[in-house]
């Protein structure tokens, strides 16, 4: 009776280690993208035409469609959002600085870039490979669909400049600060004459 549990291990070894080999080798590809985000984004972007034809061509899958706006609407908030909500900061009597003297907080995000990314490619891979199963194809007016995503993305993006505007955070940074030419240049050659 043992023997016949080894066989059963022996049979699903392999196909363990190749899983393990997969998930190391999809692993490293993901980690050497990291420090590439334009290159990452518009891969998705590909992904995403792909998956925009499909869905043309298919003339249907908007109930997919409106499903993965949703989602990306909400992986939206995230990435928008402070990790750390100033709401719920001020009642515990720390805040966000104010004044110019305030401790600087930088803006560190709910869900950061990468997993924002990840989300939205995951997404719209599954969302693709559910354009082939018939099972899916709700047959909908297409029209209220997109208009009441619209009517949803513009309520909720109100809300979240409304709260941005409130705390006074902007999730964006454009870089690293360049300054001028120093003027002290100018001066100093003054100065030695």
């Amino acid at each position: 009776m043992e023997g016949n549990d080894g066989d059963a291990a022996n049979v699903g070894a392999p196909f363990a280690k190749r899983r393990n080999d997969f998930s190391r080798a999809f692993q490293y590809y993901l980690d050497r993208s990291t420090p590439h985000p334009m290159q990452r984004w518009l891969g998705t972007l590909a992904i995403a035409a792909i998956y925009v034809l499909r869905v043309y061509y298919a003339q249907g899958f908007y109930i997919v469609s409106y499903g993965l706006g949703i989602y990306i609407l909400n992986l939206l908030i995230g990435f928008l959002s402070p990790k750390v909500d100033p709401e719920l900061e001020v009642l515990d009597g720390a805040s966000l600085p104010t004044k110019g003297s305030d401790e600087f907080k930088p803006f560190i995000r709910r869900l950061p870039e990468f997993k924002f990314w990840y989300a939205i490619t995951k997404a719209f891979c599954v969302a693709f490979v559910m354009t082939f199963f018939s099972i899916f194809d709700v047959p909908v007016f297409w029209p209220i669909l997109l208009f009441y995503w619209i009517v949803l993305f513009v309520l909720t993006m109100k809300r979240q400049i409304m709260h941005m505007m409130k705390y006074r955070y902007v999730p964006f940074s454009l870089g690293k600060q360049r300054y001028g030419k120093k003027k002290s240049d100018a001066s100093s050659s003054g100065l030695a004459d």
